[in-house]
Parts: structure tokens; C-alpha cells; sequence
């Protein structure tokens, strides 16, 4: 299920989610496919084993590769489906937190998903998953539908089931089942060490939930009066 719009366009210029977008697309043109994939996640991924320094190969600090890794990507199809979900659900959340909160948010919650997935990796998973980087910008933008579904849970989002299908679905329905999903998927791949799962489920769940705190956090300072009922309602909808 693949969200394509809520309908409801922001009243400014979504700056911080262009700029993100652009910069995601200008790395995978101008670095990753002129190197290849393979070594841009080893040159950019961060690997787990990299906190302690099992890792003998390091490109770079573990620091600086936790913000590149948000901006390295598997393929093509990783990279167009991650933007999607920034371009559909970032220009209402930019909107509401602001510029500046809204980018500390996306990298807050990139950070707080590594942390997470990187910790379990280490802590439950075979040596060997600790030295495969992680990349990807899902775990920021995780972040992005984690304030999305606090501030705006009633909101209708357009969602194309593939091939043909398309719904008008809440967005606590989509994002709350791709939540439980993401969890369910993270908590097998726990339990089940030897398996391979070539997705960093428990990133995703790290973000959202970073995402979700900051929504509430800035809830009072930076939503307009009235959100907590008004703005999340079907009738408070523009038509």
C-alpha cells in the first residue's frame, strides 16, 4: 500500500521537505551510482560493530556516518519509496512544527533509529548482522509519519493498493497498521537471530515513536489554537 496524497495542500512552500528530497536524489545521482551501491553503504552505511570497534575497515567516524547513512540508499526503488512517503506526509508536518523543529525532528528521529537497531543488532543478533551497514532515510522519515498520525490522525489519505486498488483511508489506519507491521516484522526477526531480514524494522519503529514524542512535545508552542480537536476532525477539513 503505497500512500499518494491527504488532499489537503500547506498554505507555504514545504522548503525543509524539498531540500531533504534533493538531497537524497543529488547523492544517489552524483555519488551512489557513479560508485555503486556497495561501496556507498560501506563508504556511508553505519555498521553496529563500529561502537565497538569490531569493525577494522571503518571509512569514516561512526558519528558522521550515522547523518550520512540517512542519505544513502539500496536502490532504486528504496530511494523512490522512502520519498514518497517524506513528499506525501512531510509539507503538513513541516507546516505545523515549523522549519526548525520539523528538521530537528527528522534528524532526531534518524538518530534515535539507528541508536535502536544498531543496540538490538548488537545485543541479539548473529556478530555477523553487526558489520552490515545500515542506510537508508526511512528511519527519519519514520519520524515524519510518527508526528503526522499524533497531529492529523483523521485525516484522509489517498492509498494505492497495488496493482489497481485505491482507498480513502484515515491516516491512524494506514500508519498505525504500517506501525504494528513494522514492529511485528522487528520482533520476529529478534526472536529468530539466524534469519535473514534485509530490513531495519526496528528503525522504523524508533522513528515513528521519536516523531510522535517531538508532535507532542511541540504540540503547545508550535500547533495552532485548536489542534487538539478542531484540526484533526473530518469536518475541520478543507473540501
Amino acid at each position: 500500500m503505497l500512500p499518494l496524497t491527504d488532499f489537503v495542500r500547506p498554505k507555504r512552500l514545504p522548503v525543509v521537505t524539498l531540500a531533504l528530497t534533493a538531497a537524497n536524489l543529488l547523492v544517489w545521482l552524483a555519488y551512489e551510482l557513479p560508485h555503486g551501491v556497495d561501496h556507498s553503504a560501506l563508504h556511508l552505511g553505519f555498521r553496529p560493530c563500529e561502537i565497538t570497534h569490531a569493525c577494522h575497515d571503518t571509512q569514516l567516524s561512526w558519528p558522521l556516518q550515522v547523518v550520512t547513512m540517512m542519505f544513502t540508499h539500496g536502490g532504486w526503488s528504496h530511494i523512490v519509496g522512502n520519498l514518497v512517503f517524506l513528499l506525501v506526509f512531510g509539507p503538513r508536518v513541516e507546516e505545523l512544527l515549523g522549519r526548525s523543529r520539523y528538521l530537528l525532528t527528522y534528524f532526531a528521529a534518524g538518530i534515535v533509529a539507528d541508536a535502536l537497531q544498531g543496540g538490538l543488532t548488537l545485543a541479539f543478533a548473529v556478530p555477523a548482522d553487526a558489520r552490515v551497514p545500515n542506510i537508508g532515510a526511512s528511519g527519519a522519515i519514520s519520524g515524519v509519519l510518527g508526528a503526522y498520525a499524533v497531529a492529523y490522525p483523521f485525516e484522509r489519505v489517498l492509498a494505492w493498493v497495488i496493482p489497481v486498488f485505491f482507498l480513502r483511508i484515515p491516516a491512524l489506519g494506514l500508519l498505525g497498521v504500517w506501525f504494528l507491521l513494522q514492529a511485528a516484522e522487528g520482533s520476529y526477526a529478534l526472536a529468530n537471530p539466524a534469519a535473514v531480514v534485509s530490513v531495519a524494522f526496528f528503525a522504523h519503529v524508533g522513528g515513528f515513536l521519536t516523531g510522535a514524542a517531538a508532535a507532542i512535545w511541540f504540540r503547545r508552542s508550535a500547533m495552532p489554537a485548536g489542534w487538539s480537536r478542531a484540526a484533526t476532525l473530518p469536518s475541520a477539513r478543507p473540501r
